[in-house]
């Protein structure tokens, strides 16, 4: 059981990863294309103060939460954050050079956060796993 749930985890994380690139480097919104027929408007699935920052920082919880589970048997669960971490600024800065596409900070402080709080959450429990 163990074994498939660590196979789930690796399958579902390099999906949703592939998914994250294709978003993120697409020149335009493509969930907004589909919902509305308008590759420039974000849809903002969760009404919050901050707009559509809330949807970064809960996909990056989610790709981060798959990544920790995926490797969390074996040791360089430190260079999964330090991945994760990194693609989370390295994306949203990418956002300068693509067209059709604009830098936020609020953006890039919700996709740090989004891995940062799975890093918190997830910690402690490998900790008592070992």
């Amino acid at each position: 059981m163990k074994n498939i749930i660590f196979s789930t985890s690796k399958y579902l994380f390099y999906f949703s990863f592939i998914i994250l690139l294709i978003l993120y480097l697409f020149p335009g919104s493509l969930i907004g294309y589909f919902l509305y027929g308008n590759l420039g408007k974000q849809p903002n699935f969760i009404s919050n103060p901050i707009g559509t920052s809330i949807n970064h920082l809960v996909f990056f919880f989610y790709l981060s939460i798959l990544g920790f589970i995926f490797r969390s048997n074996q040791r360089k669960f430190l260079n999964s954050f330090s991945f994760l971490f990194l693609i989370s600024i390295i994306f949203e800065l990418l956002h300068y050079f693509i067209p059709n596409r604009a830098f936020e900070l609020n953006d890039l402080y919700a996709n740090s956060s989004g891995v940062l709080l799975a890093y918190l959450i997830f910690k402690p429990f490998r900790k008592t796993r070992n």
